[in-house]
């Protein structure tokens, strides 16, 4: 590379990130993620942050089986350079007991749960979500008790947005009758 020459990133795509695992380059304790090409360390998972995933999780599980899957922290393949591992996912039932990392088209709605990684998932993983017209994302600030409800994905990111506070109720856009009562997260 001479002196002129611009520096450039490499970034890798899913397949990459795939062929990492296979090698053992990445192993099954990492914990990290595919955002836009580059393989980023998770955050650590605090308390707070584990008791509003189980709570969503027994929550949406007893009012969905039959209608949708609860995927809990598990990858979501956004190609060709994003593997995001969300808090949780509801998926289309039609993905109960597929052999294969769900994609955009499976996912009804996105949940990230932000103790310490507010501002990366509002700024970064949003706007991936958004990018690959994924319906719904919530992003729940644990520190403010605040759960940013995004909809309406396009390129650049989400038209519509809205926050709402412990004293409401929301409920997924694709299953309206599904709802949260937000203080029972708290």
């Amino acid at each position: 590379m001479g002196a002129n020459e611009p520096m450039t990133r490499h970034l890798f795509s899913t397949d990459d990130y795939h062929r990492m695992g296979e090698a053992g380059i990445l192993g099954p304790d990492d914990r990290v993620e595919l955002i836009e090409g580059e393989i980023i360390r998770m955050a650590p998972i605090g308390g707070p942050h584990i008791g509003i995933v189980n709570s969503l999780n027994v929550l949406f599980a007893r009012q969905l089986f039959g209608r949708a899957v609860v995927s809990v922290q598990n990858p979501v393949i956004l190609p060709p350079y994003s593997e995001p591992q969300s808090d949780l996912a509801l998926l289309k039932w039609e993905m109960f007991k597929q052999p294969r990392v769900p994609g955009a088209a499976d996912v009804l709605l996105v949940v990230e749960v932000a103790q310490s990684s507010l501002a990366y998932d509002r700024d970064i993983k949003v706007g991936v979500y958004a990018r690959h017209g994924i319906p719904e994302t919530w992003l729940i600030d644990v520190a403010s008790r605040t759960t940013h409800v995004f909809r309406k994905p396009t390129a650049g990111g989400y038209r519509d947005a809205v926050a709402a506070t412990a004293a409401d109720t929301i409920a997924p856009q694709l299953l309206p009758d599904m709802t949260i009562a937000l203080a029972d997260l708290w």
